[in-house]
């Protein structure tokens, strides 16, 4: 079988995972009405294209938090990722320095953030609030010490939404996947008994580890880290004017792939009305639904300095290892910069001033969301 893209890849995973890692990996919450509907958003937005641009000399090249990037993409944290091989993390960390790429390492990884981090790639540490303030601060010492470059928040997981298909499996890590970070074994491990669990054993652990992030307690966590500070889970407008005012470095638009609130909107949607309103003052990533190069261009183009990408990169971890999970990097790679040509953009700077449609709604059309709005620009490079 040919392996020409995401979905390909995502074919192929399917086929040799088991069939509840495949569910734990590929499942959102609820009817996963969210986890569809950030597909189809994106499949519902149209790119105009500019023509007679000069892009012999196309580039993918951009920076992100200060650093420079092949591609405006990162890897989004994804937790236990030796479920999917054997090396995991190590694997995936080492495509994404392959590829040029930030890889943000997990609180709930199951390879320590210090391996982790020795890859020698742009490495962020992804934290999750612990009722134990204290060993949730020890993290980010970690981390620092680790040399990670930024940390990234989630802070739309008080606890895990309710995922039926872990449900239905009684979902329980095996005994040879654990939370490195957190010290090994837990209740993760432990397959609830009955014919009808209310919850997954990762579920459950998730419950016991967990405390809800508050604005008190980011503003606490700003001033105990000298690294860049991003909150990932933001989709209210409010909220991110809010995280902008206090000074966050980023925020990344995301229902967590539509694995947390089910109904939740689909990110995309809500990326101009954000960018409109944050207006440059700190970086907006998006995650939820990228699957191919173009979506890439899509999400630029309203307004998003990068995206994340989380189940992809294990599609190609599950099918191939390391050499999976960098061919799938570089199948998007060669995607967006395909795609970026092909609209007359020479760089992903021009891609901010592309127009795009809503397919849902003909109506509604953003012009230039990104670059023309942050930094007054007012045509690409001819």
């Amino acid at each position: 079988m040919i392996l020409s893209c995401v979905a390909d890849y995502e074919s192929a995973a399917r086929i040799v995972l088991p069939s509840e890692t495949w569910d734990f990996v590929a499942g959102g919450s609820g009817a996963e009405s969210t986890m569809r509907a950030n597909l189809a958003a994106f499949e519902s937005i149209f790119v105009v294209p500019r023509a007679l641009r000069d892009v012999a000399e196309c580039s993918t090249a951009s920076s992100l938090l200060g650093r420079q990037v092949s591609m405006p993409l990162a890897a989004a944290p994804i937790a236990y990722q030796r479920l999917l091989h054997p090396e995991g993390e190590l694997a995936a960390a080492r495509a994404a320095k392959t590829a040029g790429i930030p890889f943000a390492v997990s609180t709930m990884s199951s390879v320590a953030l210090e391996e982790v981090a020795a890859v020698g790639g742009t490495t962020w540490f992804q934290l999750y609030r612990l009722r134990d303030e204290r060993r949730c601060l020890e993290l980010v010492e970690r981390a620092e010490v680790a040399g990670c470059q930024a940390i990234m928040v989630t802070v739309d997981v008080p606890w895990m939404g309710r995922r039926l298909r872990d449900v239905r499996n009684r979902f329980a890590l095996p005994e040879s996947v654990t939370a490195a970070n957190l010290g090994g074994r837990s209740t993760a491990h432990r397959r609830p008994a009955g014919d009808a669990p209310a919850a997954s054993a990762v579920a459950v652990h998730t419950a016991l580890e967990f405390a809800p992030v508050t604005w008190a307690w980011v503003d606490m966590l700003r001033g105990r880290t000298r690294l860049p500070l991003v909150l990932k889970g933001i989709l209210d407008l409010e909220d991110a004017r809010r995280a902008a005012d206090m000074g966050v470095d980023g925020i990344v638009v995301s229902n967590h792939g539509g694995r947390q609130l089910d109904g939740a909107i689909p990110s995309i949607d809500v990326l101009p009305e954000i960018a409109d309103a944050v207006a440059g003052s700190c970086e907006i990533l998006l995650d939820s639904g990228v699957r191919c190069g173009e979506d890439i261009v899509k999400a630029i183009a309203l307004g998003a300095s990068a995206v994340l990408v989380g189940r992809p990169l294990m599609y190609g971890l599950a099918v191939g290892g390391e050499d999976g999970a960098r061919d799938v990097l570089g199948l998007l790679a060669a995607e967006f910069r395909g795609a970026l040509g092909l609209a007359g953009c020479g760089s992903p700077r021009d891609a901010r001033l592309l127009r795009t449609t809503f397919a849902r709604n003909p109506s509604r059309t953003e012009i230039g969301v990104g670059a023309a709005r942050i930094r007054g620009d007012s045509a690409m490079r001819d």
